[in-house]
Formats: C-alpha cells, structure tokens, sequence
C-alpha cells in the first residue's frame, strides 16, 4: 500500500503527526480518590475530565515530532501537579475558580486505580448545561459496567501520515488508513506487551471491603499489603480491563462500511454511542469525532488506546515507545492486505488480551496462518521483521526497535516487571510517596 523503502517516499518517510491524550486519577494525601470539583475550568482545551470527576485527561494539541508531544505532555501534566498542590477549586455550576480548598492532592502514577473503598469512592463526573447529557452517558456506563471499570488509566496515541509522504505515494488517504488499522488489528497486541505496566494493583480493585471483612485475621497478616499480582502486566488491556460486552467485528473495506458497521452496534442496543466502542484502534476525523464527519470529511488519524501509564517516566509516555509505534505504522503500511474475517478479528481480540499478560511465555498468539506461539517468540519475530525492513534506515530506526526487541529478550527490562519489583509489597504506599515526589519535581 504504502512503502517508505521506495526512493521517492524515503525524504518523506517519518513525517507525520502526534496527539497523546493522558488520564490519571486526582488522590489526597492519604493516597485515596480524591472527591474535590475538577480543579480546572470548564473551557480549558487541554485539561479536561473523562469518566471519573478525579479522572483528569490531558489532550496535547497535534506535534509534527514525538518529541514535540511528549514535551507538552510533560509541560501539562506539570501544570495540573503544581494546580492540585496549592489552594484552588472550581464552581459545581460553571466550572469557574472559586473557593480554595485546604489539603494537596497527587496524580497517581499507575494504570490501576489507588486503594478503592467502595463504588462510592468513584464519582461520575457531573456537566451542567449544554453538557449534561455527558452526565447521563456516564451514570450509564457505571451501570453497564461498573464504576471500579471506570478508574483505569492509560494513554492514547493519535497518529496522522505526513502530507507530502502521502501525496507523493499516490495513495487514496482513507484506503491507506483503512489498511493500517486492519494491519493494527492484527499485529497491534505487539504494542500492549511492549508498553504493559500495570503488573501490580490494591486488592480492593477485585475485592470488596465486605469480603475482605470476612477474611480470617491469619489471612490478613499473611499479606498486609492488600497487594494483588492478576497474573496481568496490564490490567486494563486484559481480561479484567475494559471491554465492551461482545466482540466487535469490523468492516475495514471502505469508509463508508466501517462507518456502518459501528452504526449497527448502536442500532442492536450493543452500545448507545460510537463512543462505547472500547476497541484498541479507531479511525478518527479531523475535529469532533463522529461518524457523521469520517464518511463527509474522510479519515484524518488512526488511534492507538492500548498504551500503559509509566511510572517510571512520572506516569507518562517514553518518547521511545511512541516513536515505536509510529515505525509500527509504517511497517503496517507497506504490508500485504489483511483481508480480516470475522474469525480473524475474534482472534485478535484474544490476542490483545493475551499480550497484556505477565508470562508472555505462557500467553500464545494466534496468527492468521492457523498456527500460534509465545507472545515472547512472535513478538520477537515481529521485531525481527520490523528490523528487516527498516535496515537501510538512520541508525537511530534500529536503536528504537532494539530498545523494544531488548523488552522481550530480557524480562526484567520490562515496564511490568520492574513495576513488580519496585512497587510490589506496599503498592499503595510506594506509590503515593512516588505521587508526592512528582509534585516535589513539578514546583522545583
């Protein structure tokens, strides 16, 4: 479809655009949900809420480097710590600062929520106004499946082709977005065992506070912690996480058609909105994101959802992995059609879920040839091939994929593992002196 190995294409071949939308979870000092308004305006583009009201979501604009949108991440999520760390509130009714309120609140670094003391503990986010339907919406989802769902958090990478790379290449725009994201269907779960970091969660993310009550007291002293190891190095990518209710199946054939197919997910009642689809790749139009305006207006980006926060680099993203993942994109553009069945598809779905565990050599990939392997043996492949493809390119192409390739060859450089060994034990309490030590570095 699209090879930056042809000549003409190479000058052209990482141009592109980036957007990172990032959520995390405002806590108090004591390391749980904070319950406080959202301490930003309500028209503020860049700061905004998403399912919790202490579930802020950065939105960075659109950066034609990784660099570039992992430097305004960073600038952003600064901001919101040195906010949440002085006197400030907003107004329940317009969203306007108004009355201080006393204690600092933290940014918890991590994928998996804090300690959790029930559903209560997780607060809907409330819009008045023109907004309040963003309400309704949210009390819905909290009842479809649960608030505890809700409080995941992770990082969205939004990727648009350079103009020129596309022009020059002859390629119909929404055909090529098309190919990539059925190619990122298939080989995406790659980008989930490379960027897992969520190994370790509280109990009281699967344990209610009535059912650890009936724990004997020998029980209790046997783990203190309340830690808990799933067997996942992503919760929210695997079985636990969040997934919709059914497996979609889509039509990546035409625009059009993909368009339909989530249409008829609404039209069955599966979900009420395209919004509800809870699908690792979508394909987005420039602007408000509906369907409307993809079919009108065509396909301006595709978006990953499937990245892990990183605590390591302050619950953030390494700039490493989104220039992976854009090297990822290429090498899906130049790659025979998948022409994805709804087998295909199924199985894809399994894989994503699959990846996102912790032994990757135990968890098996299926592929589309009938066969299956390790997630560790096909990822390594996988990586071997990128390597292949990109060998005529700037060493600096070889130095990320041997960043990722290292991952997989030695556990322990893995984000889940060393998340493991740094914060297992005392999860919570590890994890909020890291959250009050991002604050400290924020004001400096």
């Amino acid at each position: 479809m699209l090879d930056v190995r042809d000549p003409r294409l190479r000058t052209f071949a990482f141009e592109g655009n980036f957007g990172l939308e990032r959520e995390a979870l405002r806590v108090t000092e004591e390391g749980f949900m904070a319950h406080t308004p959202h301490p930003f305006p309500a028209d503020h583009q860049r700061i905004v809420r998403d399912f919790c009201e202490n579930q802020t979501e950065i939105n960075t604009r659109v950066w034609p480097t990784p660099e570039e949108s992992v430097a305004e991440l960073e600038t952003l999520n600064a901001e919101i710590l040195r906010t949440l760390g002085r006197p400030t509130s907003v107004s329940e009714t317009d969203g306007t600062a108004t009355a201080p309120h006393i204690s600092p609140e933290y940014l918890w670094p991590f994928s998996n929520p804090p300690p959790l003391r029930g559903e209560a503990d997780v607060i809907p986010a409330k819009f008045v106004g023109t907004q309040v339907g963003k309400s309704s919406y949210r009390d819905y989802l909290a009842e479809k499946y649960g608030r505890y769902l809700m409080t995941f958090c992770g990082i969205h990478v939004n990727f648009s082709f350079g103009d020129r790379l596309i022009s020059v290449s002859g390629v119909n725009r929404n055909d090529l977005y098309l190919h990539v994201a059925a190619g990122s269907v298939l080989w995406g779960w790659i980008v989930v065992a490379l960027t897992a970091a969520s190994s370790i969660a509280d109990s009281s993310l699967f344990i209610t506070e009535e059912t650890r009550f009936r724990v004997s007291s020998n029980a209790q002293k046997s783990n203190p912690s309340n830690d808990i190891f799933s067997g996942f190095a992503s919760v929210r990518c695997g079985d636990l996480g969040y997934w919709n209710h059914f497996t979609p199946v889509n039509d990546f054939s035409n625009v059009e058609a993909y368009a339909e197919t989530i249409r008829g997910y609404v039209r069955r009642g599966l979900i009420v909105a395209p919004s509800e689809l809870y699908y690792p790749v979508r394909l987005k139009p420039r602007g408000a994101n509906r369907l409307e305006t993809l079919v009108a207006e065509g396909i301006d980006h595709i978006e990953l959802r499937c990245v892990d926060l990183n605590p390591f680099v302050g619950g953030l993203v390494d700039v490493r992995d989104i220039k992976f993942i854009q090297l990822f994109f290429l090498w899906c553009a130049a790659r025979p059609p998948a022409r994805l069945t709804e087998r295909d598809q199924t199985q894809a779905v399994r894989n994503f879920k699959n990846a996102a565990r912790y032994d990757l050599d135990l968890a098996r990939i299926s592929l589309p040839d009938g066969t299956s392997a390790s997630v560790r043996k096909t990822g390594l492949r996988l990586l071997s091939s990128m390597n292949r493809f990109f060998e005529n390119f700037p060493a600096e192409v070889t130095d990320i994929i041997t960043f990722e390739y290292e991952k997989l060859e030695h556990p322990e450089r893995c984000y889940a593992t060393q998340v493991r060994e740094c914060f297992g034990g005392t999860f919570a309490e590890k994890g909020l002196a890291l959250a009050k030590r991002l604050a400290e570095d924020a004001d400096v």
